[in-house]
């Protein structure tokens, strides 16, 4: 490659300036004269060029001149549109610098650092991982008042390395802007805990919850100098909440600092005080709830069998009343409509809540909001509570439905209730929306009656945040229930009063506020043709293991596009579009006399090896993939549709031309 003559004198000019800033000519002169010292037999009084060059690679001095020399391409926007080549620089390697944060001086900011963890001894006997392979890591995620934040991958040991700092905001919204540098004093009122999830991911991608702290954090208040070391033993989930898990190191410090600290005795007070009145609003709910239930027996014995859930267990197994699960929530930017809200939640994966032992018996586990999208799956109680939250956010009348679905299994569900009186069932694992009108059992025979298209058997209470009822109809079916809420003959109402005291929004409460939802990470595109690559690469090698070659039609695969599109809108809102197109796009793209197959499938992972292997298992797609004939085409397309906090749908479509011989 020639350059012009001012390029070459600059390019040298570059150089000597980096020769001269590294001391170069000083190492040279140093390795010449240690050269004749050494090698040189005393008759042989001068030295080549290439000794000189062989000592200097020796003692890597060539090497260390390149390191600091980077190649960079130095486009402008006016280069870019041109065909003309990027101008090439020699630059300084700059040190990697943090990412610092701009800190507003009028705001006060408590700054979280977790400075590692101890005693996690189920990873005790965990081999140190290899450089280059997959392990398993821990990821702490943190909600403090609409703020959320996760830590980076650590991989799982004992003593796992934490070394991240979280920047949280501490403000009173109540108070509005003038609260943005808020005194000890307003802070000490502020009773939100800084909730930390720890979440485990293994080599395959699976998540699985260790523990759920909720961290008191104005003990800083009382700490000299506005620092405070805190250590936070977290307990495990589930039938592990009383089984120590880990221990983290926790550091606290507020900025800017506190011009005046308040005592420890004052802020134990405070503690003291807040958790006094939280257990009487407790107290004083539970014996209006029992009271309530001996009242809802009383109206018919049988009522002892049915569904009515008045308390749930959280993931650290605490019991907390049904409709603290549940508060409107608005996606923001995120969603834009109701059936979008539901097919969000039906992607996130479902997983019954794991039980040690045989039978069976389901274990008994409502995630907090945060614990469920952080480790983006639950059981169908937490999407159901997810998908209610969603719709109240807009503006639907909502309900989380507590009943059975066939054999008797429990099940939970969201129905809404139109102004028109019609009743809608929202499935949170499907996505898939049923209309209820109610059987009339006192109507002669000769009455067509509806036929129910909705799995649900029976029901036994129905929830949002601020009502509870209890089925007290003749009958709990549900084909036959009327969903008329005024008429407490049909429905038994809690107190509205009652439900408020212990739910937010209120002063003091054990509930922990909701998150707000986040923008997915994940690139669509990127996504799709990975996975797409992988899976081209599967089944080839799948067919080499047959005996068969594959081809693959590249203009036949991008023709499967418009049809995973529409499945995916289809799913979303019900309405199927495009189809036309489609079929006409691939008779066009299959020549007569051939034949043309197609195989769509939809996933909520996005695990090529393991979407594959599911394919295979099917005999439509098996059929596909092994296709055997005369001019065999092989296509196949991904789509991956990203949804808020990383959920995806991914839909893949298989498909294969060839030439029929009969």
């Amino acid at each position: 490659m020639s350059l012009p003559p001012e390029k070459a004198s600059e390019l040298k000019q570059i150089i000597r300036q980096q020769l001269v800033k590294m001391d170069v000519h000083g190492k040279i002169r140093e390795v010449l004269a240690e050269t004749i010292r050494e090698e040189l037999v005393p008759e042989q009084q001068q030295i080549s060029t290439e000794d000189l060059i062989k000592a200097l690679r020796q003692r890597g001095i060539i090497d260390d001149v390149m390191k600091e020399l980077k190649f960079v391409t130095d486009v402008d926007e006016k280069e870019k549109t041109s065909a003309s080549k990027p101008s090439t620089h020699l630059v300084d390697r700059e040190p990697p610098v943090l990412k610092k944060t701009n800190i507003d001086p009028t705001r006060r900011y408590l700054y979280l650092q977790v400075l590692g963890g101890k005693a996690f001894l189920e990873h005790l006997q965990e081999p140190e991982p290899l450089p280059g392979h997959a392990c398993s890591t821990f990821t702490l995620c943190l909600h403090f008042r609409n703020q959320r934040f996760r830590s980076k991958p650590v991989p799982c040991a004992c003593e796992p390395d934490f070394h991240d700092g979280f920047l949280l905001e501490v403000h009173k919204d109540s108070l509005g802007e003038g609260s943005k540098m808020v005194d000890a004093t307003t802070m000490l009122s502020i009773c939100d805990p800084v909730h930390m999830v720890l979440i485990r991911t293994d080599t395959f991608g699976e998540t699985t919850l260790v523990a759920s702290y909720f961290l008191e954090w104005r003990s800083v208040l009382a700490a000299e100098n506005g620092v405070t070391n805190v250590t936070a033993e977290l307990l495990g989930v589930g039938t592990e909440s009383k089984v120590s898990v880990g221990v983290l190191n926790i550091r606290l410090e507020l900025y800017p600092h506190l011009t005046k600290t308040l005592s420890p005795e004052i802020t134990n007070t405070q503690f003291a005080l807040e958790r006094q009145k939280t257990a009487e609003k407790e107290r004083l709910f539970l014996v209006y709830a029992k009271q309530w239930w001996r009242e809802y027996l009383q109206i018919r014995p049988t009522h002892n069998v049915r569904l009515v859930k008045i308390f749930a267990q959280d993931e650290n197994g605490v019991n907390r009343p049904v409709c603290s699960f549940v508060r409107p929530l608005r996606a923001g930017r995120l969603l834009d409509t109701p059936r979008q809200a539901a097919r969000f939640v039906s992607v996130l994966g479902y997983e019954r809540a794991p039980i040690i032992g045989g039978g069976a018996g389901k274990q008994e586990q409502w995630c907090t909001l945060l614990a469920f999208l952080c480790r983006n799956k639950g059981d169908c109680e937490d999407h159901a509570n997810l998908l209610c939250s969603l719709l109240l956010g807009f503006g639907l009348e909502a309900f989380v439905c507590v009943g059975t679905k066939a054999k008797g299994v429990p099940h939970t569900w969201v129905m809404t209730c139109g102004t028109d009186g019609t009743i809608t069932f929202w499935e949170s694992l499907t996505g898939h929306r049923y209309i209820h009108r109610p059987i009339n059992p006192d109507d002669p025979p000769l009455v067509e009656q509806p036929k129910p298209l909705y799995p649900y058997r029976t029901i036994g209470c129905i929830f949002n945040h601020q009502k509870f009822f209890g089925n007290c109809q003749p009958s709990d079916a549900v084909e036959v229930c009327v969903f008329d809420l005024h008429n407490e003959s049909k429905w038994k109402p809690m107190s509205t009063e009652a439900i408020k005291s212990i739910c937010p929004p209120g002063t003091t409460s054990s509930v922990p506020p909701f998150p707000p939802l986040c923008a997915s990470t994940i690139d669509a595109a990127i996504a799709s043709n990975e996975i797409e690559l992988q899976l081209r690469i599967l089944a080839s090698e799948h067919r080499k293991d047959l005996g068969l070659s594959t081809v693959w039609d590249d203009h036949l695969s991008y023709l499967l596009s418009p049809a995973l599109a529409a499945y995916e809108l289809e799913r979303t809102t019900s309405v199927s579009a495009g189809n036309e197109e489609f079929q006409d796009a691939v008779r066009r793209a299959v020549p007569e006399g051939h034949t043309f197959k197609g195989f769509p499938i939809h996933f909520v992972y996005r695990n090529a090896r393991r979407a594959f292997a599911t394919c295979l298992r099917s005999p439509f797609c098996e059929e596909i993939i092994c296709c055997r004939g005369d001019q065999v085409r092989l296509a196949v397309r991904v789509r991956v549709f990203t949804y808020p906090e990383c959920a995806c749908a991914v839909w893949i479509m298989f498909a294969c031309k060839y030439r029929s011989v009969l």
